[in-house]
């Protein structure tokens, strides 16, 4: 397995020099700044995961590449799923995930992080809009029985009782067609676990990042392919990142207490404000659980916590120092700062982008046994 995880690794970082044909991938830019930047740092490490942080990824891999000209990170948004899957086979320098690894999946990686296993990092915080497409609509009321039952299939009209009930509008007697992933996705994990915490009574299948086979609903791959989808199809409804939704598309303002919190990167911060660890892991491991069924006024609780996994360990000294100067970049304000622009992210506190960087500098180069 030691053998197998170094030829992997080192492949992906071979096919990364080899497709950019020059030290400096982004042009004369990056090259201007290499006579300013770092060009101690060398390398090129492959990462693949999350769609939702595709525009903070390529914020965050422009700024690295000015900082550190010579050292090159890829990143392809296959989904969460399969982001974890190439990290766990060894495939990539790290994943991208809008779910934190499962305890099944901590103990596969050790076959190829070693010992220390692969660990969670969070490093972009959104939240999940449900999007719809009403003409002349941008807002709508909504509690979470309401959205389940929309998702399920139960409720097929915009002019429903359950909808008027909580709006004050005039709503069209328009067919409802829900739109979910058709990709394992950590948005639809934490869409469904959002339903199946607030309103387990209605949403009794478990949260689970692969939509359950069961409810019948149109679906798209990607956050870009739900809200391409919508934007095409009046009546149509979504959950996705909220960096990926604009244009006329309408937002779902969600029940939390006795109001309608509306979506927005401070609600949003609010929310992983009262997040706590996940129990019974290592100090270095940043999974964190959200709490759902918050009351607390202001707060959104449909929020998504993406991480870049990483391992503890890694056999090629380069892999691991482009992967640690990576991830304390994404991490740090600057940095966070940069995702906010480009991706309308909310910026993780002070005391977690601390943790966060005391967690990536425990990255280990050694053996795999």
């Amino acid at each position: 397995m030691r053998t197998r995880a170094t030829l992997l690794l080192s492949a992906a970082a071979v096919v990364g020099l080899t497709a950019c044909g020059s030290d400096f991938p982004l042009g004369a830019e990056q090259e201007a700044a290499a006579q300013r930047g770092d060009t101690s740092l060398q390398g090129a490490v492959t990462a693949a995961g999350s769609s939702a942080q595709g525009p903070a990824m390529d914020a965050w891999r422009s700024g690295f590449a000015t900082m550190y000209p010579r050292a090159q990170v890829q990143y392809s948004p296959d989904g969460s799923g399969a982001g974890r899957g190439a990290l766990l086979a060894g495939a990539v320098g790290f994943a991208g995930s809008d779910a934190y690894l499962s305890d099944e999946e901590r103990a596969e990686s050790r076959e190829v992080c070693g010992p220390g296993g692969a660990f969670n990092i969070p490093a972009y915080v959104s939240p999940i809009s449900v999007a719809f497409n009403l003409p002349g609509i941008t807002e709508l009321d909504l509690d979470a029985a309401t959205v389940a039952r929309i998702f399920r299939g139960e409720i097929t009209s915009w002019d429903d009782p359950a909808i008027a009930a909580q709006n004050d509008v005039d709503l069209p007697a328009v067919p409802i067609s829900a739109v979910s992933r058709s990709d394992d996705s950590g948005t639809t994990e934490n869409f469904t676990d959002y339903l199946h915490a607030v309103v387990p009574e209605i949403w009794t299948e478990e949260p689970d990042g692969t939509w359950p086979s069961g409810l019948g609903s149109e679906n798209a791959k990607g956050n870009a392919g739900v809200v391409s989808t919508v934007a095409g199809t009046v009546g149509a409804v979504a959950y996705a990142d909220d960096s990926a939704v604009g244009g006329p598309l309408g937002r779902v303002a969600l029940e939390v207490g006795e109001d309608y919190v509306p979506v927005s990167a401070e609600a949003a911060a609010a929310a992983v404000d009262l997040a706590e660890r996940v129990p019974g892991r290592e100090d270095y491991d940043i999974a964190l659980d959200l709490d759902r069924t918050t009351s607390k006024a202001g707060v959104y609780p449909l929020v998504l916590i993406s991480y870049h996994v990483y391992c503890a360990r890694y056999e090629n000294e380069s892999t691991a120092d482009v992967v640690q100067a990576f991830g304390t970049y994404a991490v740090s304000p600057e940095g966070q700062e940069q995702a906010a622009e480009a991706a309308k992210s909310s910026p993780i506190s002070a005391e977690l982008s601390r943790q966060a960087t005391e967690a990536i500098a425990s990255i280990e180069v050694g053996d795999i046994p």
